[in-house]
């Protein structure tokens, strides 16, 4: 793939390329931001290239995933000398108000808050899956596992999201 080719598909799938960054940050905007700059030049430099073995986007997640988990293992050591930061964030994943009418943001907020309980794999796939549009297959490559395991993370991951789903089904 050319130069030219390569920054076409990566300018196509943008929107999406930050969306699927966005879960792979936990929703932090601003580290989801950093996190597709850095996949980004990767690709643009040659350190991370497509073979053509899976679809380009299949593989453009796979990059952004490797380069948020590479992020998150320098956090995390950060993290461990900064205890103040951990106190400062202790309240970012506050549930929801569940009132009689939920607004549109509120039931997205709901549903986010939902979905960051489950485990980390599960996320994944139900995020590549329902917001991206991917196969479990693809999904699978994406994250680095079997299909098989990507299958089981998602069946357990849909039972697992309905069942704390179930006490807001009061939102109706």
């Amino acid at each position: 793939m050319d130069a030219f080719e390569l920054r076409t598909q990566l300018e196509q799938l943008h929107p999406v390329s930050f969306g699927w960054a966005l879960s792979c940050c936990s929703r932090n905007q601003m580290e989801a931001e950093d996190i597709l700059q850095m996949a980004y030049l990767k690709i643009l430099t040659g350190r991370a290239r497509f073979d053509g073995r899976a679809a380009f986007k299949t593989w453009l997640f796979a990059v952004i995933r490797n380069t948020a988990a590479t992020e998150r293992r320098r956090g995390w050591l950060r993290q461990f000398w900064q205890t103040s930061y951990r106190q400062e964030h202790a309240n970012d994943h506050q549930p929801a108000g569940q009132g009689a009418a939920l607004d549109t943001t509120e039931r997205q907020t709901a549903l986010r808050q939902v979905l960051a309980r489950l485990p980390r794999r599960q996320q994944e796939v139900l995020h590549l899956v329902f917001y991206q549009e991917l196969t479990i297959e693809d999904a699978a490559s994406v994250m680095g596992v079997s299909v098989g395991a990507a299958r089981t993370h998602y069946e357990r991951g849909k039972h697992r999201f309905r069942a704390l789903l179930q006490p807001a089904e009061d939102w109706q």
